[in-house]
């Protein structure tokens, strides 16, 4: 329970929100959208909100659900990390619970129990306990201050994490119709926010769209020439002592690439869904808990990650989509320090995802949008111009070119290839569009391989056209081409290429063709120019305060059988060292200290301040 005892008579609204923020959290304000939803919501309103991971969503619903009477209800899909999400709860005083399969009976019932008596602020329901009749009544059964729809984008049928469970989620409109509703998520372009507001039966509700850049992300994006030995040079460069998630496309792939960072040095976990249950929830917890760990992941990890200091997401595969990709990136630098994203792709990723999208069982609408989806990705990963203003674009937000991108901070150079993409469509053409990469560019460079001659596409006037350029080279144009919707892949057919209606106007000259120029993979360096943000600088005095804390982090956060950012957010401890509060008093002034984790920890980091002080540190 709150306490607004201290507050005047008659306080606002907005007074008792900034109360409950600066008290239970421990924040002085309101970011960006935050304090209109809160108002909005904590008044009874229904909102949809769009904010890009890291904005604090879940102050959003948090603040509303500790200002109402009664408990606020969080659907959210996330099982393996309500735990967490409810122990950090706990650690600023908020009382929270979940319901979900991994608990016994008893145990449900015990929560079931809180709820009905009023004695919980705030639970969490997977949307399959939801939906069962027993949790319904239950819930009807309680006082429900609101309903929280995390990770709303889990609605749409077209998005790239759809959950069956979500659609249904339209009965709290129709069996708690007083109840206000916020559904949030980080990811959703324009056609999946309409099916949120559909489905959800959100049509009267405020809409609430924050900027989705994080300029703290770097975005790179490199030719794939040895995916594995690209990912060890970027890590051992950039990241060798920091925590970061690698994402691949395949379990096996998940396996391999983890065992290949660990016999290189690294501390390197895998997750995917066809783990023993065990382990992966092993894996997962020692990835939140411990620092300077690789998690080598499939997609099924990572929603709903709270870790702040993630410094990397690195893509061995090529996503699926803009908004995949958008998420998966945006877990790197929730704490808004520098962050990078960085991926290697090549030409049998775009062949491998259009192969996947013809051979699934969907029906041809559905593959549609996963072929316009896919073009959307190939955009991205081929554009001359910056890559931020691309993506931002995606998500119908103008901007203009950031300087933290690899296309702003090395631009790649573009050419008019016209004649060499002739030279491709020609050949696809003259080997009667029933052959696959690989063999097209045999042909082009005048490779006679026992395949070549067996078709005898040595005779052909197209045999070598392209000698002058090496299979790398090709490789790149081709790739390009591809992307451009000049030539398609048939999967049903070995991989095929063919020659799309697009291609005609250029094979006769009437449409010319900019490409980008190819540039040989370079051995990752280290660089230091950073952009769009400002590191925290410590003294040596202070970075020594900074260490100090951390180890007594690890050591509190191991005793309370929760990950370290639970405790303290870095950012928090860097305030600290800088401040050197000498008193409680002046220790809740420092942003990210509730008056919980002060009355829990206060003491003990006012004690190993002033040890430091006599010890002349």
């Amino acid at each position: 329970m709150v306490d607004f005892d201290s507050l005047p008579p008659g306080a606002t609204q907005q007074e008792r929100a900034l109360h409950v923020l600066e008290t239970v959290f421990g924040y002085s304000s309101f970011r960006g959208h935050q304090g209109e939803i809160v108002q909005h919501v904590a008044g009874g309103g229904d909102a949809l909100v769009l904010m890009p991971t890291g904005g604090g969503k879940s102050l959003c619903y948090q603040v509303p659900a500790l200002l109402r009477a009664g408990t606020g209800v969080v659907v959210s899909p996330l099982i393996a990390l309500m735990q967490d999400q409810v122990d950090a709860l706990a650690e600023v005083g908020v009382r929270a619970a979940f319901l979900n399969s991994t608990q016994s009976f008893d145990e449900a019932l015990q929560i079931e129990r809180r709820l009905r008596q009023g004695d919980l602020d705030l639970l969490y329901v997977a949307p399959e306990r939801l939906m069962t009749p027993r949790c319904l009544e239950l819930l009807e059964s309680a006082r429900i201050s609101l309903f929280a729809i995390d990770e709303a984008h889990c609605v749409s049928q077209w998005g790239h994490d759809f959950r069956p469970e979500y659609i249904k989620l339209s009965i709290l409109h129709e069996r708690f119709p007083q109840v206000p509703r916020i559904a949030l998520t980080a990811t959703a372009d324009q056609q999946t926010r309409e099916e949120i507001i559909h489905r959800l039966q959100l049509e009267d509700a405020r809409q609430f769209v924050s900027s989705f850049d994080r300029p703290n992300i770097r975005y790179q994006i490199v030719e794939k020439a040895n995916g594995r030995k690209q990912l060890l040079d970027f890590i051992k460069s950039e990241h060798p002592d920091d925590a970061g998630i690698v994402y691949c496309l395949s379990r096996k792939k998940v396996e391999e690439t983890a065992e290949f960072l660990r016999g290189e040095g690294l501390n390197a976990l895998a997750y995917h869904a066809g783990m023993d249950y065990a382990l992966r929830t092993r894996n997962q917890a020692r990835f939140l808990r411990e620092d300077k760990i690789v998690m080598v992941a499939t997609i099924a990890f990572g929603m709903g990650i709270d870790k702040p200091d993630v410094r990397f997401v690195c893509h061995l595969d090529l996503p699926k989509s803009v908004e995949g990709y958008y998420q998966e990136t945006g877990r790197a630098g929730r704490d808004g320090l520098p962050a990078d994203a960085w991926m290697a792709y090549g030409l049998q990723d775009v062949v491998q995802q259009r192969r996947m999208i013809d051979e699934s069982e969907a029906d041809e609408t559905f593959k549609r949008v996963l072929g316009t989806k896919l073009d959307a990705m190939l955009s991205l990963c081929e554009t001359l111009h910056c890559r931020r203003v691309h993506l931002l674009d995606y998500f119908g937000e103008p901007s203009s070119p950031c300087g933290n991108c690899d296309t702003c901070l090395t631009p790649p150079v573009s050419f008019d290839a016209t004649v060499e993409v002739q030279k491709l469509l020609s050949t696809v053409y003259r080997v009667e569009q029933r052959f696959a990469p690989g063999h097209v560019i045999e042909v082009l460079r005048g490779i006679d391989g026992e395949r070549v001659k067996q078709w005898r596409h040595d005779q052909l006037s197209v045999f070598g056209v392209g000698s002058d350029r090496g299979e790398a080279e090709w490789r790149a144009i081709l790739r390009q081409v591809i992307a451009l919707g000049l030539l398609t892949v048939d999967a049903e057919n070995y991989s095929a290429l063919k020659l799309t209606e697009a291609a005609r106007p250029v094979l006769r000259g009437e449409q010319q063709v900019q490409l980008r120029r190819y540039r040989k993979p370079e051995k990752a360096k280290r660089s230091s120019q950073r952009s769009g943000f400002v590191e925290t600088n410590l003294s040596s005095e202070e970075q020594a305060l900074f260490e100090k804390l951390r180890w007594w982090r690890v050591e509190t956060a191991r005793e309370h059988n929760v990950p370290a950012y639970v405790i303290f957010h870095d950012a928090t401890m860097r305030e600290i060292a800088k401040a050197r509060p000498q008193s409680l008093d002046a220790l809740r002034h420092v942003t990210g200290v509730g008056e919980k984790k002060l009355e829990t920890y206060g003491a003990q980091i006012i004690a190993l301040i002033a040890d430091m002080e006599s010890a002349g540190t």
